[in-house]
C-alpha cells in the first residue's frame, strides 16, 4: 500500500496538500520542511520545488484505493487549515474521507482558529478524527477551539513538548500524544513535563500516548520511550466504537 508510515500512532499517510508555513515554536525545525528542501530541483520528484506550497488535486482520490482499512494520517506534510487552503478543496477531501468510510483519518492542524471557523461548514463522518498541536503553554488555545468542533474523536498532539504545561485544557479531549523534538537542532523534553501532562490524562480520563522522549541522535521512540518503567501507547476509548463504526459492525 502506498503512504505506509513509520509514525507510531497511525498507519499512512495522505498529502492531497505539500508545502506550509511557520506559525509558532513548534515549527522551528520543521521535520516536513527538511524532508522536502533535500529535494527541490529534483525533476519528477514529488518534492522539487521543496516545500512550497501547493495543492495536489491527483492525490485527492488515493484513499478509495487503498482496500485495507488503515489509520490515515492527513497531510503530514502540510496543514489542511492554512489560509492558502481554500474551503472547496478542503470539502472536497472531506468527501473522499466520508466515501472512503473503512478507513480513520486524523487530521492534525495548527490553526485551530480556522478549523473552529470553518467546521460548522463541513460534514463530519464518525470516521475523521481532528487534533491541534500544541508545544507550549502560549499555544493551550488551540485546545480550546478544538473542544467544539463537532468532530467523533479530537486529539492533541503536544509535539514537540517545549515546557512544562501544568493546565493543558482537557474538555472534550479524546486522546493526547506527548512527543520530544528529535533531529539534529532538538531541544530537550524533561520527562516531568511529560509526567505532568500523563496525569493530567489520566485525571481527565483522557487517553495519553507518549510516542517518543526526543534527541538529536535517537528519538527514543517504540520501546525506547518509557515514562516510570513503562510505554505508554493508548489510544481513545471511542477508538473501538468508531473502528466498528468505519467496518459497519
Amino acid at each position: 500500500m502506498s503512504g505506509l508510515s513509520k509514525i507510531e500512532w497511525t498507519d499512512a499517510t495522505w498529502n492531497p496538500v505539500r508545502g506550509c508555513t511557520k506559525i509558532s515554536s513548534g515549527c522551528k525545525f520543521c521535520y516536513a520542511e527538511t524532508f522536502a528542501e533535500r529535494f527541490r530541483g529534483v525533476a519528477g520528484h514529488p518534492y522539487e520545488n521543496g516545500f512550497d506550497f501547493r495543492l495536489v488535486p491527483e492525490k485527492l482520490s488515493e484513499p478509495l484505493k487503498w482496500k485495507k482499512p488503515r489509520m490515515i494520517f492527513v497531510n503530514s506534510m502540510s496543514d489542511l487549515f492554512q489560509e492558502k487552503v481554500p474551503l472547496e478543496y478542503i470539502k472536497k477531501a472531506f468527501q473522499i474521507m466520508a466515501e472512503a468510510n473503512w478507513h480513520i483519518f486524523q487530521i492534525l492542524t495548527k490553526r485551530s482558529d480556522r478549523l473552529l471557523e470553518l467546521s460548522t461548514k463541513l460534514n463530519w463522518p464518525p470516521n475523521v478524527w481532528i487534533g491541534v498541536s500544541i508545544e507550549t503553554k502560549k499555544y493551550t488555545y488551540r485546545s480550546k477551539d478544538l473542544s467544539k468542533v463537532p468532530a467523533a474523536v479530537r486529539f492533541l498532539s503536544v509535539e514537540p513538548l517545549l515546557e512544562m504545561i501544568p493546565n493543558l485544557p482537557l474538555k472534550n479531549i479524546d486522546w493526547a500524544i506527548v512527543g520530544g523534538e528529535s533531529g539534529r537542532y532538538a531541544r530537550l523534553m524533561e520527562l516531568e513535563w511529560a509526567r505532568s501532562i500523563r496525569n493530567q490524562c489520566e485525571n481527565a480520563g483522557v487517553a495519553f500516548f507518549l510516542k517518543q522522549l526526543g534527541g538529536r541522535f535517537d528519538k527514543r521512540g517504540g520501546q525506547k520511550a518509557l515514562l516510570d518503567g513503562r510505554t505508554w501507547r493508548e489510544f481513545p476509548r471511542t477508538h473501538q466504537e468508531s473502528q466498528k463504526s468505519v467496518l459497519g459492525i
